[in-house]
């Protein structure tokens, strides 16, 4: 029993011993069991742990960083650092429950021999400066992990751990070789991934040349869209004071709720925060920093690589434990980093890099369950002692012991879909994985799940093109996928496409049911020849499986802007009325399991919206435009033009 449900069954015993009816107790407030639980952690972290909140660390420039410092009150032994940097609310005090804040982490850390450092990004809470994205400049975390080696019972060795915006800064610092800083564990960072091998995704802004719209949604909700207006202390505050001024405010911003399956359709694109009410900020305007606004810039923009991207010029030799999950934002560039660090690291560092890949959506690795419910697909029992690992990690390479966990773990862990299991590999992809190509194929008629689309082992020699009519003021909705942070009415993960199927601006090809199953763990290829009648114009796929009794769960999905099918490093071209084009999408990655029975299906349309930003089709910058034109879009598939897919199936065991 979990020590809550413990609590809330002791405190109805003791409610019927003192002759408290039930319906009495039924008026306690449902938050009490919580309050409780949350002060117990705080008392028992105060027992073993000194405690310093509200410590304000100076950079070179004279700003400060507010830091919590947690660590063992045994002072006769110097402590290896933990450290967590983010821009969200860390407050020690939960000002709307009137507790403190759930204190679990740091406990663990303490009890485990370890200091436990969180610090805000500058601009964020009580940390002073201007908030830029991902936690610019740089040369703050040199000055952190100085300030930590520096400290009297600080070993002088650091390791970093979060997911998300916490995790996503590190990848840049982690190739600065600050002498403190000995490892890392960034959990589901693909928005610190800029440029790495085919990927211009310039921290998850971008998929394939159009923009990825939970950015959007997120500057506004997270309350980083703006230093304007935002509630600082006076400087020169005693830390006392900050500690007790942190009881009753904790300066979060709690901007208006917005629905944003309508705001999103507001155009011109740029406008949207404005038409909300947000404040000028990052997302259209001048970065504090001198950078042009976010959804102003191109793929290869200077401006990504003026900032706090990782890319791959920029070398990581530090031993890394690289957390993914495959319904997250960007599993594609999150691998490709991975491996091209194992690449390029020093041959001893090269071989400390290790990949766990979850079937969860963001963050969602401690959530899994017996049924891990990802979407509407039970993925089976994905859980995973995170903490085990995380800590046998710490304890090897910040303090020298080695419990073992590091000798049985491999080098990728990664899970199966549809078999539900943990699989490991020394390498991704896995060893044994081949290339399987599907052609695709029709009558001409390809057109929603009635039509005529199929998937061959060879191409057909004439050409049949599928044609449907793009329009942007009409997109597929985005239904599932691999998403985060766009609001309620948008759920990521695996859920049935068959109610967008129907659409004839969708186009269907399926395997027919597989005789035997078959596993794809790695990358798969999407190939296209296309032409329009627009200028500009966008093509999506995904990946689907179809079970026996029609049920259509998306695996993974993609896009590519048609003007940057040269590249991104490229000046964009434009599209001719009746000449075919070859697009190549960047890769998708996944590992799942196509029973015998079930279907592999691809979908490709224009839209997918608001997952993705929409094309106008005008071949303008589509983030001032208000106006779309209609597209007449075809795929062509023949000998001549082989649109194809490319899974990484992994060979039968002898």
């Amino acid at each position: 029993m979990q020590p809550i449900a413990k609590l809330a069954c002791l405190v109805l015993l003791c409610n019927l011993i003192a002759g408290i009816a039930p319906s009495a107790q039924a008026q306690a407030r449902p938050q009490d069991a919580i309050i409780a639980s949350r002060n117990a952690t705080e008392a028992e972290l105060e027992s073993i742990a000194i405690i310093e909140r509200k410590v304000m660390v100076p950079m070179r420039d004279g700003k400060r960083m507010q830091a919590d410092i947690y660590r063992p009150k045994d002072q006769s032994k110097k402590y290896p650092v933990i450290f967590v940097r983010t821009p969200y609310n860390f407050n020690y005090w939960d000002i709307s429950l009137g507790a403190p804040r759930d204190m679990s982490a740091e406990l663990q850390a303490v009890k485990r021999g370890y200091a436990y450092i969180e610090m805000n990004e500058r601009g964020r809470y009580f940390s002073e400066g201007d908030y830029d994205i991902l936690g610019t400049p740089l040369t703050d975390s040199d000055d952190a992990f100085d300030w930590m080696g520096a400290l009297p019972w600080s070993a002088d060795k650091v390791g970093l751990i979060g997911c998300s915006s916490t995790a996503e800064w590190q990848l840049a610092v982690a190739s600065r070789g600050n002498k403190a800083l000995e490892t890392f564990i960034p959990e589901s960072f693909g928005a610190g991934v800029g440029r790495v091998g085919p990927y211009y995704e310039q921290g998850n802004w971008f998929r394939g040349g159009a923009v990825q719209m939970l950015f959007t949604t997120w500057v506004y909700d997270s309350g980083l869209q703006t230093n304007d207006g935002r509630p600082n202390f006076p400087p020169g505050m005693s830390q006392q004071a900050l500690v007790t001024a942190a009881k009753s405010y904790d300066l979060s911003a709690h901007p208006p709720t917005v629905d944003w399956s309508k705001a999103l359709q507001h155009l011109p694109e740029k406008d949207i925060l404005a038409a909300v009410g947000s404040p000028r900020g990052i997302f259209a305007d001048t970065t504090p920093s001198g950078k042009p606004g976010m959804i102003t810039r191109t793929p290869n923009d200077p401006s990504w690589y003026q900032g706090g991207l990782w890319n791959d010029s920029m070398r990581i030799d530090i031993p890394g434990l690289w957390l993914m999950t495959w319904y997250d934002v960007s599993v594609g560039p999150n691998l490709a980093a991975y491996n091209y660090v194992r690449k390029t690291a020093s041959p001893a560092v090269a071989g400390q890099q290790y990949a766990i890949i979850a079937p969860v959506a963001h963050c969602g690795y401690k959530r899994a369950a017996e049924h891990t419910i990802v979407g509407e697909r039970d993925m089976g029992d994905a859980r995973l002692d995170y903490d085990a690992l995380t800590y046998g990690w710490f304890d090897y390479f910040l303090k020298g012991e080695d419990s073992g966990q590091l000798a049985k773990t491999p080098k990728v862990r990664y899970y199966t879909m549809g078999s539900n299991k943990w699989q490991s590999s020394a390498t991704w992809p896995p060893e044994g994985a081949k290339p399987v190509t599907f052609y695709l194929d029709s009558g001409g008629h390809a057109n929603s799940l009635t039509g005529d689309g199929a998937l061959l082992s060879l191409p057909d020699k004439k050409d049949n093109s599928d044609k449907f009519v793009y329009d942007p003021m009409n997109p597929v909705p985005t239904h599932g996928g691999g998403f985060c942070c766009m609001g309620a009415d948008y759920k990521p993960g695996a859920v049935d496409q068959r109610g967008l199927e129907t659409r004839s601006d969708v186009l269907v090809y399926s395997t027919g049911p597989l005789k035997e199953g078959i596993e794809v763990s790695g990358p798969i290829d999407v190939t296209l020849y296309v032409s329009s009648d627009a200028k500009d114009t966008d093509f999506t796929v995904k990946l689907i499986e179809v079970l026996p009794d029609g049920t259509a769960y998306n695996i993974d999905e993609n896009i590519q802007r048609v003007r940057y099918r040269e590249g991104y490093d490229k000046p964009p071209v434009w599209t001719e009325k009746d000449k075919v084009y070859k697009v190549t999408l960047q890769p998708m990655e996944t590992s799942n399991y196509f029973a015998a029975g079930h279907q592999l299906r691809i979908e490709i349309s224009s839209s997918n919206f608001p997952r993705f930003d929409r094309n106008l089709n005008t071949g303008g910058d589509n983030y001032s435009e208000s106006q779309g034109i209609v597209a007449h879009n075809q795929v062509h598939h023949s000998a001549q033009y082989p649109s194809s897919i490319t899974l990484s199936v992994m060979k039968k065991p002898n």
